[in-house]
């Protein structure tokens, strides 16, 4: 059966999947967060998870090391692989450091080994979800942008981007072969459709788009000046260097 989609309050609230092949330990836990109004959804496997609706909504997993017919480690692994990017808290009753360890650099927030108090449970779970609301706060800003940078022109994109490289508007003017005045008003729509009180506000956008941008080469001069001629050294002529005097004969 398919599950209804969240409804008023729900579609909002965070929630915890509990995936353990304990039913006890389901429902005590589901009961442990229930009592400090957080949500639950309980999983006796990993397919019956995996098969699941993932809710948009900040989140994390309680996910069991060990489960029948499943390593948790590979569970999180075909997380990833299907982008479900929610946090992962581990319990087990087997834990070791190696299983730690490997845990932790497949991405797991957290380990809990069993038997553990109910507080450092609710710690680790509300700790997973403001990471999760976090990360989901930064992509829909990065999505903001985005959506803003796509209402500019090609070229008030084009002087954007040489503005945050680092060059003036004469500069710019040079390069692109229009008017000052030209650049200042592309500038300033930019600025304007992008949101940008301040030009620091500008760059720091440009970064988080990654916009290519001239890199080290921003402050170069338009073209190249021609060498120089070597320096002359300035004053008085130098004399002429005087003739020997002719031997004056004896007599």
């Amino acid at each position: 059966m398919t599950p209804k989609p969240p409804r008023g309050r729900e579609a909002v609230e965070p929630v915890v999947y509990i995936v353990d092949d304990d039913p006890g330990l389901n429902h005590a836990l589901a009961d442990l967060l229930a009592s400090v109004g957080i949500r639950s959804r309980s999983f006796l496997s990993a397919d019956a998870f995996l098969a699941a609706q993932i809710e948009p909504v900040p989140g994390c997993v309680v996910l069991d090391v060990r489960l029948r017919g499943a390593n948790g480690l590979e569970v999180q692994r075909e997380m990833v692989r299907r982008g479900i990017g929610l946090p992962v808290v581990f319990i087990t009753g087997h834990g070791d450091i190696e299983m730690t360890v490997r845990a932790m650099k497949a991405g797991a927030l957290d380990f809990l080994p069993k038997p553990f108090r109910d507080q450092d449970f609710l710690d680790a779970v509300t700790g997973a979800i403001d990471v999760d609301r976090c990360k989901r706060q930064a992509l829909q800003c990065c999505d903001d942008l985005r959506a803003r940078y796509a209402t500019l022109s090609a070229r008030e994109r084009e002087v954007m981007a040489l503005a945050v490289s680092g060059l003036m508007n004469k500069q710019i003017a040079g390069r692109i072969g229009i008017s000052e005045v030209t650049i200042k008003i592309h500038r300033s729509r930019a600025m304007r459709k992008m949101a940008a009180r301040t030009f620091a506000d500008l760059v720091k956008m440009a970064i988080e788009l990654e916009l290519p941008t001239l890199g080290q080469n921003a402050m170069a001069p338009l073209a190249t000046a021609a060498p120089a001629a070597p320096a002359v050294a300035m004053g008085p002529a130098p004399r002429p260097a005087m003739r020997a005097a002719p031997p004056v004969p004896a007599y």
